[in-house]
């Protein structure tokens, strides 16, 4: 265990949170100390609740250390029981009280006897996975209760009916997710057009009494590879419903998704030919094949570029710039390290190089030694772009307050194709933005001088290098900067001179 002041996936409490609350009328009860309670806040903020967030901490304090929880934890669930009356109540420890090792399994079935509500417990490893991970398999977990439960209760079949008309259900769409409401809205347009009703969407906005209707389905849709699989394959184990997990983020996987449909629908008896509506939305919904191929885009070809997100979102803009705009990725990468063998198969041939990592020094300073035109990452790269004045487009979560727009910003579908061309587009620094930043300097009036990324610098500047260093135009001024240290180090140099810096300049050829 190490501590760290940035994470790109919360702890696995955090995931289980985000697909309870997902759900209507579910109430959970985190077993945990103060100080593991920050979702509701973060909730509250991030999704501008209207409503509270049903979330209760279970507090650990010096009392439960020494009596034990059990008593406290199944007060606090007959308690919710009776004042929220919910359809279920999710048990979750987080990993700070899991160190107490206690048999939550008992708490549960203890409050099972008393409470009129549904009661599970979270059933997921906190030392062993991360939010992400813990979502998809408290998903999992809950679909498979109910559908269980109806087939105790005599209410499932083994093979259910299937709706009249050809349906699907969407896997996937969750609280904190990005962009989640905004794809499901497009996906929604998407699947209309195409004739295909929806049967249910899980978890947001679903009633846990809906789950034993999911196998009336015709196929699944699991948008994305973080949230949705483990329910989609259980299903499928279940009832033999087929699914779609591929993401339709971009002009070429859109259209890819949308055969994936027609050939199951085919497959069903339901003969559909998608190809016209295919062709007509690429040339007159979507604006990003003309846009890609416009005199503006030609001057993003051969740009260098940097991605890096969660599986779904860094591997959809990797090919989309690669693929779609002729935008050099000069590497690709992804925090779910568990999920290394897919990501290298989707983009190793859109990439040069691919990083799978959870540790922000690490991909911060391989976005400072690459020198890219832009960055597409989370949050964090944005910062990291703020330092070295590179632009960067947020493409995945983690995100900040302002990545959850009140607009309409779908990444899926044809309409998504248009704002992520835009959000391409709009990340790099190109034409008279040039020119101008060559004759202003840009923003910049500090002296703040960093290596790179990390904070372990080498390398110190006397002030009159500083003083030259700032005379540099602020547009290129980080990349002056690198050069220079990068000149010293190799020389074994360990403090920048004046004199250090025009060698530098004519080791260069400038």
């Amino acid at each position: 265990m190490k501590l760290a002041y940035w994470m790109y996936a919360g702890p696995a409490h955090i995931g289980t949170l985000r697909v309870a609350s997902s759900f209507k009328n579910v109430h959970s009860i985190m077993h945990a100390p103060l100080g593991d309670d920050y979702f509701n806040v973060m909730r509250s903020m991030l999704e501008r609740e209207r409503d509270f967030t049903p979330v209760t901490t279970s507090v650990v304090d010096r009392h439960v250390l020494a009596r034990g929880s059990d008593e406290k934890v199944i007060n606090n669930i007959t308690r919710k029981d009776g004042e929220e009356q919910p359809d279920l109540i999710v048990l979750t420890p987080t990993c700070t009280s899991s160190i107490l090792q206690e048999d939550l399994n008992h708490f549960v079935q203890q409050a099972q006897l008393v409470s009129r509500s549904d009661v599970l417990l979270a059933d997921v490893n906190h030392y062993r996975v991360n939010e992400l991970q813990a979502a998809d398999r408290t998903l999992k977990q809950i679909v498979e209760f109910y559908i269980t439960k109806a087939r105790k209760n005599g209410e499932l079949s083994d093979s259910p009916f299937k709706t009249e008309r050809p349906s699907c259900n969407i896997l996937g769409i969750s609280s904190l997710g990005f962009h989640n409401a905004h794809d499901l809205r497009e996906l929604k347009v998407l699947l209309r057009d195409l004739g295909i009703d929806l049967n249910l969407v899980i978890p947001e906005g679903a009633s846990v009494h809906e789950l034993k209707h999911l196998g009336r389905a015709w196929f699944n849709v699991v948008p994305y590879r973080e949230l949705g699989p483990l329910a989609a394959h259980y299903l499928q184990e279940q009832f033999g419903t087929p699914f779609i997990d591929t993401c339709p983020m971009g002009v070429v996987e859109t259209a890819r998704f949308i055969r994936q449909a027609q050939k199951i629908l085919n497959e069903q008896g339901i003969l559909v030919d998608y190809e016209p509506y295919i062709q007509e939305q690429t040339l007159h919904v979507s604006q990003a094949a003309w846009f890609s191929r416009s005199i503006d885009c030609q001057n993003l070809t051969g740009k260098k570029a940097v991605v890096f997100g969660d599986s779904t979102h860094a591997a959809a803009i990797t090919k989309i710039l690669a693929r779609e705009m002729g935008i050099h990725v000069v590497w690709a990468g992804s925090y779910c390290t568990y999920d290394a063998e897919w990501f290298q198969a989707e983009v190793g041939e859109y990439c040069d190089q691919i990083l799978m990592t959870d540790d922000h020094t690490r991909v911060g300073d391989a976005i400072a030694q690459a020198e890219p035109a832009a960055i597409f990452g989370t949050q964090m790269e944005r910062h990291v772009g703020k330092r070295l004045r590179t632009p960067c487009g947020v493409i995945s979560a983690p995100i900040h307050v302002q990545d959850f727009p009140i607009g309409y910003k779908p990444f899926l579908g044809y309409e998504g194709t248009n704002q992520i061309a835009d959000l391409i587009y709009n990340s790099f620094t190109l034409g008279m933005e040039d020119h101008l930043l060559e004759i202003f300097g840009g923003h910049d009036t500090k002296e703040v001088i960093h290596k790179g990324l990390s904070a372990d610098s080498d390398i110190n500047w006397t002030r009159e290098a500083q003083m030259e260093l700032n005379k540099v135009p602020g547009f290129v001024r980080g990349k002056v900067k690198r050069n220079t240290e990068k000149f010293a180090r190799e020389r074994g140099l360990t403090e920048i001179s004046v004199e250090v810096m025009y060698a530098a300049k004519e080791a260069a050829g400038a």
